[in-house]
Formats: C-alpha cells, structure tokens, sequence
C-alpha cells in the first residue's frame, strides 16, 4: 500500500511540472482516495524573505508519526518537483525586462507568499528576467520556469555593491525603486532608523526607453505632512548639535520631523506651491530622459525629512527639496549650501558627500540663472539641515524665491526649466 501511495503521488507531481513550473497549480488531486495535500501534509516554512548571509531557513514537518513516510516522499522528488508546492498566482502587470537583485541572501519562491517553497537564494546584483510586476511580489523566469521574488528586493537599476555615491549614475545598496511604482523605506536601510514617520510611500516614473539616461531624480517637495512639526528627530546621526541657525537654532540636538512650511503674501501655502512645482520639474524631467523619484504627489504624505533622505538615498541619483524662504523681500532663489564648520564636514555621512552637495547647488543656481531667475547674494547660504545630514547622495535643498515671490502658473514652469538645466550641467547632459 506504502509504495501504491508514493507511487501514485510521483506521477501526480510530475503531472503539475507538465502544467506550470513553480506556480501552484492544483487544488484537490485525487490519490486513491486522498489528496496530494493530505498524502504530502509537509509544510514548508522559512523564517524571513530577506536573511542575513545564510541559507533559508527551511523545515519540513508531517505525516505518520514515527514512520518518516512523507520526508521520504519529498527526499525522493527532484528540487524542481517540490518547487510546485507554492501559493495561487497573483494578479500581476505583465512587464518584460531586466531586474537586478538588490539585497543580500533574497529568496526565490514558488509562488506568490512567505509560505511558499524557497527555490533559489540570491545576493546582490544577480541578474533576473521579469515578466510580471505587483507592489509586493514580481514573476520572474528561473531555469523554464516562473517563479516569485518580493518587489522590494528588485530593481531596475544596477545596484552599487559599495556605500555612498560613487559619481552620476551610480546606484545606492538596497535601492527599493520599482517600475513605475510605490517605494517605502526600508528598516533596514543606513540611517533609517532615525526616522519617525514613515509610514507613506515615494513614487517611482520612468522616461520612456528612447530617451531614457539611467538617471533618477529625486524630487522633493517641501513640506505637507500631517502631525510633522509635533515630532522631533534628531539633527544629526551621531547626537551632536547643530551648527547654524535656522528654523531649528544653533546647538539644538533635534528638530521638528517636517515644519509646516510658511504662507505666500496672498495667503497660499507654501506646500501646495512647493507641490506645483515638484509636478512641473517631474514633467520636464522626465521628458528629457531623467527617471523621477516623487516623493510627495498629494497635500500629504507621511514621511518625515530623514525617511525622504533615506529613500532618496537609496533609490536616486540625486535628491533635490524645492522651498521658498520665509522672508518677504522678493529675494531670489539660492541654496542651502553645507556649512564649513570643521566639526560638521568631518561628521559622517556629510565627510564623504559634503563637496558634491555643493556642486550640486551651484549647478542649479546656473540653469537657474540661465533662464532669467533672480539669484540672492551668492546664489547660497550655509545651512545645517536634517536632509544634509543624512544624505549619502548630491542633495540640496533649493530655496526658490521667498513669500512676496510670485508663484504663477508661468513662473513656476519657467523654474522648472532653469531647475532642468541645472540638472544637466550637473550631470554632464
């Protein structure tokens, strides 16, 4: 009877590999009487979708007390043939390109869910063809067959295998950025601990492929979020005080998560211009071949400065915060330039990037200036920001004009396109 049973459910389970490779693709399959699920009864379980440098963590359990009969049963069918043991196939966008793995020891499952058999484990950088993408899980082709990664552990874009930014181009550990989607922030990204409200999404636009750079934008508008001047997160990462005035005054350890921004003259708020404006530059951006990284598209999203500075540094090239100042001089655009105190551009990670945060700035207020803006003083201002502090990217923060500015339809656009050519300068377009 023993090997009638093993018998009958070797044939059931090659019969499943003939109709679809790692999705599931049964229900009830008779086996004299039993299911292939009851003959079986293994379930496999695996501790984390993401696990530190290691193998899955995978254990069979079931069957007959005392008989091992269905450890026998698996034992004896090849991986390919466990591998069909998965959850339903998910809803997914039909896509077809290249994906790159972008976390350390990432699971490949058979189907779409924690529960489901781990096929393959991969490290970054691995390369993998996607024909299927959701907010959570992607298809991916594995060896003929189809099978699931969690979108968050897959992008697009090449991930750098170092820390910080290594010139135009170049991609941070750990990008979470999908094709044309949401992008969180990841616990477990450097620095993203410091963050407390994260629970909103960025959003991720891609050029069209004929004019596409391999570039992303970050594109931050300022302000708009709910219950962020009632939080306070640190300055810096490592505790110390800040060295520059500000909203939040010299020598303060913390500040405000998200200030609520100031009112324009006739009575407009700063966030709703500052979201104006990211739309427009997203626009220009993208026709130009730039992917966009938005991290604000509504009146409010919840995350707090440092999670868009750690989105930001984990999934662009760049990260660019669009404000307007709180004085009423009509004072022109200029930047928040990194200040030159020696103990704040010897503190990580502003040691390493402070110089390209600069070069940004300065880049900006030329394509500003090449379009007619009116530029303050110097074109800059030395700041000690929370979005400096955290950054490991070029990231500035762009002051276009203050409350008495105007803030037209025309302005804006005419903004946007001085902001473009600054992009181009600086990434050498």
């Amino acid at each position: 009877m023993r090997k009638k049973r093993r018998a009958a459910a070797a044939a059931a389970v090659l019969v499943l590999l003939l109709t679809g490779g790692c999705q599931k693709k049964y229900e009830q399959i008779d086996l004299n009487g039993e299911s292939l699920q009851e003959s079986v009864q293994g379930d496999l379980q695996e501790d984390t979708d993401m696990e530190d440098g290691g193998e899955p963590a995978l254990s069979v359990s079931g069957g007959e007390e005392g008989t091992g009969q269905d450890d026998e049963l698996l034992a004896e069918t090849s991986p390919k043939e466990q591998a069909i043991v998965g959850d339903p196939a998910p809803v997914l966008k039909d896509v077809d390109e290249t994906v790159y793995v972008c976390g350390d020891s990432v699971n490949l499952r058979a189907g779409a869910g924690t529960g489901s058999q781990v096929v393959a484990v991969f490290k970054k950088g691995d390369k993998l063809r996607r024909t299927g993408y959701g907010e959570e899980w992607s298809r991916v082709e594995y060896e003929g067959m189809s099978c699931y990664i969690a979108s968050r552990y897959v992008s697009a874009a090449v991930p750098n295998p170092g820390e910080g930014s290594s010139g135009a181009g170049a991609f941070q550990t750990g990008t979470a950025a999908l094709s044309d989607g949401d992008v969180a922030l990841n616990p477990s990204w450097k620095y993203a601990e410091f963050s407390k409200i994260n629970t909103g999404t960025a959003k991720l636009y891609k050029a069209q492929e004929g004019v596409r750079k391999g570039i992303t934008v970050c594109v931050n508008a300022g302000h708009g979020t709910s219950g962020g001047s009632g939080v306070k997160t640190l300055c810096h990462p490592d505790g110390t005080p800040k060295v520059t005035g500000g909203t939040t005054g010299a020598g303060a350890t913390s500040a405000v998560a998200v200030s609520g921004g100031m009112t324009f003259s006739d009575g407009t708020a700063e966030a709703k211009v500052t979201l104006a404006m990211a739309k427009k530059l997203k626009e220009k951006l993208l026709a130009a071949g730039y992917d966009v990284l938005m991290i604000r598209e509504s009146d409010d999203v919840q995350l707090d400065n440092i999670a868009r500075t750690v989105i930001a540094n984990n999934s662009a090239d760049c990260h660019i915060a669009l404000h307007w100042d709180s004085t009423t001089s009509n004072k022109g655009a200029f930047y928040m330039s990194v200040p030159s105190a020696a103990s704040y551009r010897n503190m990580e990670p502003v040691k390493s990037v402070w110089e390209k945060h600069n070069a940004l700035g300065e880049s900006l207020i030329a394509g500003l200036k090449s379009v007619g803006v009116k530029i303050f003083s110097g074109g800059s201002m030395e700041m000690d920001l929370t979005q400096t502090s955290f950054s490991t990217i070029p990231s500035i923060d762009i002051e276009l004009g203050d409350k008495a500015s105007d803030h037209s339809d025309s302005t804006l656009d005419n903004l946007a396109a001085g902001l473009l050519a600054g992009v181009n300068q600086y990434f050498g377009q």
